[in-house]
């Protein structure tokens, strides 16, 4: 009952203090004090009410007890990030970005590919990775080269997409103006229509940075080494170390988080003249 009523004071006293700083002036202090606020109230209640109900372990770990376990095992959790995360999603988000970019210059100057591929990558980024996974795990290996192809499957249609749609984003008078300076196509892409197109690419590439890791994890699901972080919850869930899983959760929120808060760091450097920046 102690626990219980911990709980529940945690709620009570959370909901007053984000509700009090959410009525400040914004500032950069209030603005990341209010979410991890949040965040370390809902951690509380989460720990007060497994323990008061005393929920299983098999069912749901305390936090506490995720935190010891992340401890006793950083070295593990180490091995499995350079796995799935460097190896296989960041490698696989490089290749499938870069690529894709390089693709869609293409697709702009040749009006044959932008009918034809298209389509077609309308209807690649549409099927599963659960189904996708199992066949580039047998043609390129069980080691980190899969998932990393697995990745590429995933991230390159919508950084595609997002900068073929972007390089037309150039207005009509802009477009004149530069023809009235004698630029040709090349001198346009570069001075007005690629800066132009820079929104578009990073939003492809926000998109792209979570696909990554999930295409990277949930492929490790149908083979991997003895490591990974897809292989250690598939292996951990079935020995009941729940503790384990989430700490590798806890792993991969933090790396992804992480991921697409330096894209976005990057978004505003490279686009700061965009209104979306002005805030």
């Amino acid at each position: 009952m102690g626990w219980l009523v911990f709980a529940f004071g945690v709620w009570a006293g959370g909901w007053w203090l984000n509700t009090w700083m959410a009525r400040l002036p914004p500032t950069r202090l209030t603005s990341l004090a209010v979410p991890v606020l949040f965040g370390l109230t809902l951690i509380a209640i989460w720990e007060g009410v497994v323990r008061g109900l005393e929920i299983s372990p098999v069912l749901l770990p305390a936090p506490s007890m995720i935190a010891l376990r992340f401890a006793a095992s950083t070295a593990i959790l180490w091995e499995d990030f350079v796995q799935t995360v460097i190896k296989g999603a960041l490698s696989g988000y490089v290749l499938g970005c870069g690529s894709a970019f390089l693709i869609a210059i293409l697709v702009d100057r040749f009006d044959f590919l932008r009918r034809g591929l298209l389509p077609v990558g309308n209807f690649v980024a549409a099927l599963p990775v659960i189904g996708m996974a199992p066949i580039l795990v047998m043609w390129f290996g069980f080691d980190w080269q899969s998932k990393a192809a697995v990745v590429v499957v995933m991230v390159f249609f919508p950084v595609l997409v997002n900068t073929v749609q972007g390089l037309t984003s150039a207005t009509a008078m802009q477009k004149d103006l530069m023809r009235t300076y004698a630029a040709g196509y090349w001198t346009t892409l570069l001075k007005l229509r690629l800066p132009a197109a820079m929104p578009f690419v990073f939003n492809g590439l926000k998109i792209a940075s979570t696909l990554a890791l999930i295409g990277a994890i949930v492929a490790e699901f149908f083979g991997s080494p003895i490591r990974g972080m897809g292989f250690r919850i598939s292996t951990s869930v079935g020995q009941l170390a729940l503790d384990l899983v989430w700490a590798e959760i806890v792993v991969a929120a933090v790396a992804g988080s992480a991921f697409y808060g330096a894209i976005a760091l990057i978004e505003r450097a490279v686009t700061f003249w965009h209104p979306s920046q002005h805030h």
